[in-house]
């Protein structure tokens, strides 16, 4: 029985250029950051990387997490920036209060937007595509009264 999603994982060759942004700037909660040991067969396993090595962290971000890996074995490729319709995972997307702020205060530190904040009425929702340093899609969007959009609860903060 799945009883719903508890992280999402991002790969980065550079985590504390990643922390930077998501911890430091978007003021997510850290949990923890650890250094990956070689000769640890479980995780190598889970992973299919023999030898796998390096460090990750984990954040929180409301009601789910949010790790990190910074592999220095086997050597990352850094990917870049890859449209919204490519395969794959293409973008977290945060809830916010006053995304007119959050756009404003985030244009300001350098992070590079799709395009301004957009109105989608029948969503009654704003939303806007930015791109962490690392080129992934980061997705903010503010849900207005009467949105059939669902809203998750949050945990109680400990």
């Amino acid at each position: 029985m799945i009883n719903g999603i508890h992280h999402i994982s991002l790969a980065t060759t550079d985590l504390d250029r990643l922390l930077g942004f998501y911890r430091d700037l978007l003021g997510l909660s850290a949990r923890h950051v650890s250094v990956l040991e070689e000769n640890n067969e479980p995780f190598e396993t889970i992973v299919g990387m023999k030898g796998a090595k390096g460090r990750a962290a984990s954040l929180r971000a409301g009601n789910c997490q949010i790790e990190f890996f910074q592999y220095t074995y086997p050597v990352p490729k850094d990917i870049g920036k890859a449209p919204a319709c490519d395969a794959g995972i293409r973008h977290i997307c945060f809830d916010v209060t006053d995304i007119r702020s959050e756009y404003e205060r985030l244009k300001a530190a350098g992070i590079e937007f799709v395009s301004e904040p957009q109105h989608l009425p029948k969503a009654k929702a704003t939303s806007v595509y930015a791109y962490d340093p690392d080129g992934n899609i980061v997705e903010m969007q503010e849900i207005h009264e009467g949105s059939p959009i669902e809203r998750v609860p949050l945990p109680p903060r400990t």
